[in-house]
C-alpha cells in the first residue's frame, strides 16, 4: 500500500476510533461505542508503522497534514457541517506543509 493511502486509512481509523469516544463521552451515547473506537485506535497506530520513513518522528508530522485534511472532510461527511473557508484554507496550507516533510529533498 502506498504512503498516500496508509495516511488516508490510518487518519480515517484515528478519527473513527476518537469520534467513538466522543460519542460516549460528549453525546450520551452507549459505553458500547469504547470497544470499536479502542480497535480503531489500535488500527491506526499499526498503520503508521506501514509508513515507509526513515524516522518515525517525520512520518508522524506529515500525517498530521493528512490528519488535517481528513478531519475536515469527516465535518462535512458524516457531521454534516459545511466546513468554512478558514477551514478549507487551514487544511490546504497542512496538506502543503507536508507534502514538504514527506517529499522534501535529503542529502
Amino acid at each position: 500500500m502506498s504512503t498516500p493511502l496508509i495516511y488516508l486509512a490510518a487518519a480515517l481509523a484515528e478519527i473513527a476510533g476518537c469520534f467513538a469516544f466522543w460519542a460516549w463521552w460528549r453525546s450520551g451515547s452507549s459505553a458500547l461505542w469504547l470497544a470499536p473506537g479502542a480497535i480503531s485506535l489500535g488500527l491506526f497506530a499499526w498503520l503508521l508503522t506501514l509508513v515507509d520513513s526513515d524516522y518515525a518522528g517525520r512520518a508522524y508530522a506529515a500525517y498530521g497534514g493528512v490528519y488535517i485534511v481528513t478531519s475536515v472532510l469527516w465535518l462535512w461527511l458524516v457531521e454534516h457541517r459545511l466546513p468554512d473557508r478558514w477551514d478549507v484554507t487551514g487544511a490546504a496550507i497542512c496538506l502543503v506543509g507536508a507534502g514538504v516533510i514527506l517529499f522534501g529533498p535529503r542529502g
